[in-house]
């Protein structure tokens, strides 16, 4: 039955395969706290108490966070909801669990002046910001990849995934815009500027030269893969940003943050990076309102700390 369900979600729904797997993680765990193995799984046996009891375990013996048991009680309601539309089921007896609530972190992001000094053509002396006037980057392959692989991440917006499923079919250099298939390939368009459009050429030039043209297969980044990605990633920002988080999510962070703070309306920005619901996207509000709040504690002569010791 979970198997079927899984199938369901992966075949049907076009959920990644990293999030059937979880769900597969999850629904385990609730089964192994049942003492059943996952093919024994018997939803009429099972009433409210045996989802609180089994929350009341992850809590206090598996000590997850809040946001961990949310996300397993989660899978569980979909599941649910699959069993009821199957009709194995009379009742969903997941729907009054009130999880537990969690603290949402506000996503962290690099400054503007570290993103000039991370897509410099020079390269940079550590944190400083002082490029080496004398020193010229390498045209190979690898280190243009580089280069665009930032460029993209931060102009773009794009997730991780999206960046290596990225093909050459998806850019469209003419009419200045890439095409970006997100979480269950649901698809966006995103504009590009002259700078990232030439950047993009040069690489293709340059990558078609270097890299045999019977590729296994055709994204525009042939042999990434995510574990090179992501230290492409933390290397590169690492260099320029004291942050203790380099991952190419927090490049999509900086996206969202940085439109925002130029006068793009939430709206937009939920569309360029592909959000569902706007509610994801407002997180990025509160963001620069701490901004705000920081800068104006900093100046203003009657914001709190500014006015110690002066009587």
């Amino acid at each position: 039955m979970i198997q079927h369900f899984l199938n369901y979600i992966s075949v049907e729904r076009k959920y990644s395969e990293r999030t059937v797997e979880a769900y597969r993680d999850d629904l385990r765990d609730f089964c192994r706290f049942l003492g059943w193995e996952p093919e024994e799984f018997k939803p009429e046996d099972l009433d409210e108490s045996d989802v609180k009891a089994w929350m009341l375990d992850m809590i206090e013996e598996q000590h997850l966070s809040p946001r961990s048991v949310k996300r397993r009680l989660s899978a569980l309601r979909s599941f649910y909801k699959f069993l009821l539309r199957q009709g194995k089921v009379s009742k969903d007896i997941t729907a009054r669990i009130i999880p537990p609530k969690a603290d949402k972190p506000l996503p962290v992001f690099f400054r503007e002046e570290e993103m000039q000094r991370a897509l410099s053509n020079s390269p940079q002396d550590g944190l400083t910001g002082e490029a080496d006037p004398t020193a010229k980057r390498s045209n190979s392959e690898t280190v243009l990849r580089d280069d665009l692989i930032i460029s993209l991440l931060y102009q773009t917006g794009m997730r991780q995934a999206e960046l290596l499923n990225l093909t050459d079919a998806d850019i469209d250099l003419n009419q200045g815009q890439i095409r970006i298939f997100g979480k269950r390939r649901k698809e966006r368009i995103v504009p590009i500027g002259d700078k990232l459009i030439e950047q993009i050429k040069k690489y293709m030039e340059v990558r078609d030269l270097e890299i045999s043209t019977s590729r296994e297969n055709d994204r525009f980044f042939p042999n990434l893969t995510k574990y090179t990605l992501y230290n492409i990633v933390r290397t590169r920002m690492g260099e320029v940003s004291t942050l203790k988080k380099h991952s190419p999510h927090v490049l999509r962070h900086t996206f969202a943050t940085t439109m925002l703070d130029h006068g793009a309306d939430i709206r937009t920005i939920q569309e360029l990076l592909g959000h569902a619901s706007l509610s994801t996207t407002s997180i990025y509000t509160h963001t620069t309102f701490e901004q705000i709040k920081r800068v104006y504690n900093a100046t203003h002569p009657r914001a709190k700390g500014n006015n110690e010791g002066k009587k």
